[in-house]
């Protein structure tokens, strides 16, 4: 699995102008599946997020979690971070068919919430919107294959 993780001051998804998910400070989350994830990736990726220390302590160090500073978390499902660009015209063989997809998305939400956040999401498979005021800015990649 994959996450691109956004350290923000607020962050929103619409889907057919709506807003279905917001969240105030805390992170945004683009969170992509590849084939051959499995659940073990999911609770491992989940664990990292809630946990990464990225947000200023008293001294501007970047030493406090998510956690301390009383953040929520917005999750959108994003296959095209597994978008092979050898070509011109990206393929997405590498990224896992939905319904394997969704299981692990689901996961990955319930593992945030059982941490004790306020998890946001968007809705997997449709075309969103999403808007984002990034706070640094920070920006961190996580891929399950190097953690």
């Amino acid at each position: 699995m994959r996450a691109v993780v956004t350290r923000v001051s607020s962050a929103s998804v619409k889907i057919e102008g709506e807003v279905v998910g917001s969240v105030g400070r805390g992170l945004l989350v683009l969170l992509g599946v590849k084939t051959g994830d499995m659940e073990n990736d999911a609770v491992r990726l989940a664990a990292k997020v809630c946990n990464l220390r990225i947000f200023n302590d008293q001294n501007g160090k970047m030493n406090l979690d998510l956690m301390a500073v009383g953040g929520d978390i917005l999750v959108i499902s994003q296959f095209t971070l597994y978008a092979d660009c050898r070509s011109r015209r990206p393929g997405f063989t590498d990224a896992a068919r939905a319904d394997t997809a969704v299981a692990l998305y689901e996961l990955f939400v319930a593992k945030c919430k059982k941490a004790g956040f306020t998890v946001e999401t968007g809705e997997f498979g449709a075309m969103m919107d999403v808007s984002s005021v990034n706070e640094g800015p920070v920006t961190i990649i996580l891929d399950t294959e190097f953690l």
